[in-house]
């Protein structure tokens, strides 16, 4: 499924300023949380799951109304205890009491053990955005931050949208500055083909 992604900022290829370990991270394919378990032990926890409407950026991504209901789930990724990436996940209601139901049985399980366990899962291109105040998602990764930890300007974010049965589910996944600061610190190899 293509969306018009530059509709609302989101973009198939980063912005012009990104680091090469930025452009590298947001257009990796494959499983995230795979490549994060490459830099240390991941954890997930769960902040959110609760029925929801689309974000303003998001209706057209699933081909869903503002006001179709959708069940959403966000979580925080963790590197050796440090929040690396928020992530928000959504698809339709109708869908996450059929084909995705699965996604509201993960607990602290990662998404990605439904998404590349699956041969009919389908993916859409990952595009990404600088997300600022005043997106939902900019919110979301401060409050990942945790409490007194202060926010930058921007952050980088990533999102896809994944089919199966004709049924969508789309990941967003916002990178925290801990993961930038690590990769500067220790480097990390660019990500070379196929899925994990």
């Amino acid at each position: 499924m293509r969306f018009d992604a530059a509709q609302r900022g989101w973009r198939e290829t980063p912005r012009p300023g990104c680091t090469a370990a930025q452009r590298d991270w947001l257009t990796r394919g494959g499983s995230l949380t795979a490549h994060l378990a490459r830099l240390g032990g991941v954890t997930v926890r769960v902040t959110r799951e609760a029925v929801d409407c689309p974000w303003f950026d998001e209706d057209d991504a699933l081909a869903v109304g503002m006001r179709t209901p959708v069940w959403a789930r966000e979580v925080i990724l963790s590197v050796d205890g440090t929040p690396y990436v928020a992530a928000h996940s959504i698809a339709p209601l109708s869908a996450s009491k059929g084909i995705w139901q699965a996604m509201r049985r993960l607990r602290t399980r990662p998404l990605a053990e439904l998404l590349y366990s699956d041969p009919q899962v389908t993916r859409s291109a990952l595009v990404s955005r600088r997300v600022i105040a005043g997106h939902p998602l900019y919110a979301l990764a401060s409050h990942a931050l945790g409490a007194g930890a202060r926010a930058p300007h921007a952050f980088a974010a990533r999102r896809s949208v994944f089919q199966r049965h004709g049924a969508p589910l789309m990941v967003t996944e916002c990178m925290l500055p801990a993961l930038w600061a690590h990769l500067a610190k220790v480097g990390d190899a660019p990500w070379v083909g196929g899925g994990v």
